[in-house]
């Protein structure tokens, strides 16, 4: 990395077109950048193509950084604001319904790729503990899990939780506010929904939803679209267990972890994290995050409590 003391004289040989400066400036931040890109684009050529184009940009507009001391965020700025369009314009890429699972369409995960180890060496700078969190952000369950979210909400979540930007400035690489990455007027609709969902009420949950709403498990690829599948699927698993709710907010979204009640444990134990897409006042989309680690959302690991049956 380079020290602290000379990224201002760096800067200001690289505003003057000195390229060796600029390359020595945004050069320990290529790999992490590159890692990025390939958990928004599932792709490391396409991650590549992105962060060379950060880069270029970022040298052409260098006179317009306003230096606040680091230019990693607006780096980040620029990287996410290429893989968005990257996305963009490639669209929803699907396999024909008769490769896939149940006729479900795979999309953008059938495109995912392998990320090579040789391109991890930013993780040598951390800690052992954090070298395998930051491996671990890299799997392929991790990255697939991450393309059954929109493209933006993918970005939040990845600056949010995983690269542990503030809300603000998450709020301003995204060009939007803080209230936008998580509404109150929210919260009568999680109010409603986890009032349901506990009191095994599926007709309720059913009501709550569009007409086109669908329901994904990743990372399990069966998947529900409308409200007659998703009502199927429903009546099997609300009723078969007791749950509990805790509303959060995830990636700028509604979200809750869910716990079911375990006999052994007599204790409510996570089921998964359910992350809302919400048009208006109902429910467009539930991905259920089967794998997701409750701690590392504020999560407790288990809700105590009487058996709820008595």
């Amino acid at each position: 990395m380079v020290a602290e003391a000379a990224v201002p004289q760096l800067l200001a040989a690289a505003r003057a077109g000195d390229g060796d400066a600029f390359g020595r400036l945004v050069g320990p931040l290529r790999d992490e950048l590159r890692a990025y890109c390939y958990r928004m684009l599932s792709s490391v050529h396409d991650a590549e193509d992105a962060v060379q184009d950060t880069l270029d940009r970022a040298w052409r507009s260098l006179d317009r950084f306003e230096d606040r001391g680091s230019i990693r965020p607006w780096l980040y700025r620029i990287a996410t604001n290429r893989a968005l369009t990257i996305i963009e314009r490639r669209g929803r890429r699907e396999l024909p319904t008769d490769l896939s699972p149940q006729g479900a369409p795979l999309v953008e995960t059938a495109w995912l790729g392998p990320y090579p180890d040789r391109l991890m060496g930013w993780t040598a700078q951390l800690s052992p503990e954090a070298q395998v969190i930051a491996r671990e952000r890299v799997e392929l369950a991790f990255v697939a899990a991450l393309q059954h979210l929109s493209a933006v909400h993918r970005a939040v979540l990845l600056l949010r939780d995983v690269l542990g930007y503030p809300a603000s400035e998450v709020a301003d690489l995204l060009d939007t506010t803080v209230a936008a990455l998580g509404d109150a007027a929210q919260q009568e609709v999680a109010r409603r929904y986890l009032t349901a969902w506990q009191a095994g009420d599926v007709e309720t949950i059913v009501a709550m939803l569009t007409e086109d709403a669908r329901f994904s498990m990743p990372p399990l690829t069966t998947w529900y679209a409308g409200r007659d599948q998703i009502h199927g699927f429903l009546v099997d698993v609300v009723l078969r267990h007791r749950w509990r709710f805790l509303p959060t907010q995830v990636n700028g979204h509604l979200a809750f972890g869910t716990y079911l009640w375990d006999d052994d444990r007599a204790a409510y134990v996570p089921a998964g994290l359910d992350v809302l897409t919400l048009r208006g006042r109902q429910v467009a989309e539930v991905v259920a995050f089967l794998d997701a680690d409750f701690p590392t959302f504020g999560l407790p690991p288990q809700l105590t409590g009487d058996d709820p049956r008595r």
